[in-house]
Order: structure tokens, then C-alpha cells, then sequence
């Protein structure tokens, strides 16, 4: 008993040091956003909060904070929201229905996965230009509508569910879209929730393509208002910078604070009953 004690407590101590560890880029951030240039570039470094807060106003008022939140969020919301709707129909077209080159078809959706962004920029700039998508929404939201993820991930779920359900919803006279809104959607709640954190945090992250697709200050992002934050100060106030990125990660801990539970059973399907 007292040697599995000592395991506990080793075990617990290692997490808060992992935790520290994984935390300290942010703690930083957070501890820098409170002080003065002075109490920034001080020696020896102080690492405790100041309380200089007025570095969140001029962050704010620095670069059109608000409208990149705004932008930021509508562009998110909608590909978050897109992506989950095109992806339940998908994963219930390749697991409930029969049809020619469906596996064929399963393998080129997830060849998309060996594709990243920076190797599909050109072509998408290129498809953006010729449909006059350039900054503006539809430029940055309908590049991600589609989800090769988020398929997997649904078929996966979809799989685990019994076959007892759909033969008894066929009994009961249910159409197919019936029992996808009725059944299958409803026992997906934890992928669904798993997959709005991904995909929220995806794309409130980026910058690249917010940064060829968008022209005027009034369609760009938090994260090129981050990068713009630095380019304007040539003093290099951290503390303002500091402060900007702690603004920008507010949102994404939000929705990770309400979608936790859900994130954390998103991926254990096995568990599920």
C-alpha cells in the first residue's frame, strides 16, 4: 500500500510538471501582457504578472481587433458547421448505401489527407480569382466546406452502431434521412462535439491563406492582425503583442471549455454502448 502510494504521488507530480511544461508558452504570454516595456526588457526577466492591463485596450485598438474577431469567428462557425453537415452525409452515403466505385471513391477522399494547404494554395488562389471569391467570405470559407477527417471519423461511428436499429427503423417505415437525423446524428454527439473543437481551432489558427485571399483590412483575420500588431511597432511592445494573442486564444479556449467532455469521448468510440 504505501509503495502504490508513492506511485500516485510520483505519477501526479510528473503530470503538473507536464502541464507546466506544455502551459508555459502561454503563462508567459500572459505574464509579459500585463507589464511595461521597461518591466519587459528588465534584468533579471520578472515573471510574475505587472499590472499594466492597459496593453489589452491598445492591442484592441491597435490594429481593428474587433472586426478581425468578427471575421475570424463568422469564418469558423461556418466552416465548423459545413464541414459536420457535409460530413455526416457523406460518412452515411459510403455506409449505407451500395453503389459503383464506392470504394474507389473512399480512397480518393482520403488521398485529400496527403494534400496539404500549402501544396494546394496556387490551385485554390487560382479557383478563388476566377470565381471573384478574393476577400471575401465565401473565399474563405468554401476552400474547407469538405472534410476527409471528418468523413473517417463518422464512418468510423457509424460502423458501431447497431444493425438491429436501422432494421427496425426500415420495420417502423423510416426513411433513410429520418433515421440519419433521428438515430444516427443523435448517438454521434460526442463525435460531432470532438470534431467542432478540431475544426473551430483549425481554422481560427490560419494564416496563410487568410493572408493570399484577403486584401483590405476589413476582411482580415486575428491571426494576420497578430502578425500586422508586430510590423506596426517597431519598438517591439510585447506587452501589447502579448496581449493580442492572448485576446486571439480566448475564443478557441471558450469552445474548448464547453466541448471538453465531448472531445475527450469523441475518440473513444470502443467505450461506447
Amino acid at each position: 500500500m504505501e509503495r502504490k502510494k508513492w506511485q500516485s504521488v510520483l505519477l501526479h507530480i510528473t503530470i503538473i510538471l507536464v502541464i507546466l511544461i506544455i502551459s508555459s508558452p502561454v503563462i508567459l504570454a500572459f505574464i509579459i501582457s500585463t507589464q511595461s516595456p521597461a518591466e519587459v526588457y528588465s534584468s533579471p526577466p520578472k515573471l510574475t504578472p505587472s499590472t499594466h492591463f492597459m496593453n489589452y485596450v491598445d492591442a484592441w485598438n491597435s490594429v481593428n481587433m474587433g472586426r478581425m474577431m468578427l471575421n475570424s469567428t463568422i469564418v469558423a462557425v461556418s466552416v465548423t458547421v459545413g464541414k459536420i453537415a457535409l460530413s455526416l452525409l457523406a460518412a452515411f452515403a459510403f455506409t449505407h448505401f451500395e453503389f459503383k466505385g464506392k470504394q474507389i471513391l473512399f480512397i480518393l477522399v482520403l488521398i485529400t489527407l496527403l494534400l496539404p494547404i500549402p501544396v494546394r494554395i496556387v490551385a485554390l488562389f487560382g479557383i478563388a480569382s476566377k470565381f471573384h471569391w478574393i476577400d471575401t467570405y465565401l473565399g474563405l470559407i468554401m476552400p474547407f466546406l469538405a472534410s476527409a477527417t471528418g468523413t473517417f471519423l463518422f464512418i468510423q461511428r457509424f460502423k458501431m452502431v447497431p444493425s438491429e436499429l436501422l432494421d427496425a427503423a426500415k420495420i417502423d417505415g423510416c426513411s433513410p434521412m429520418r433515421y440519419l437525423f433521428q438515430v444516427l446524428i443523435p448517438l454521434s454527439g460526442n463525435t460531432i462535439g470532438a470534431l467542432i473543437v478540431i475544426e473551430f481551432i483549425y481554422i481560427w489558427n490560419q494564416y496563410l491563406w487568410p493572408l493570399m485571399a484577403t486584401n483590405s483590412e476589413s476582411m482580415r483575420v486575428v491571426q494576420i492582425g497578430v502578425k500586422m500588431m508586430i510590423q506596426a511597432d517597431s519598438m517591439n511592445n510585447w506587452g501589447i503583442i502579448m496581449a493580442g494573442v492572448i485576446i486571439t486564444i480566448i475564443p478557441p479556449l471558450f469552445v474548448f471549455y464547453i466541448m471538453q467532455e465531448s472531445f475527450m469521448k469523441g475518440f473513444a468510440l470502443a467505450s461506447e454502448k
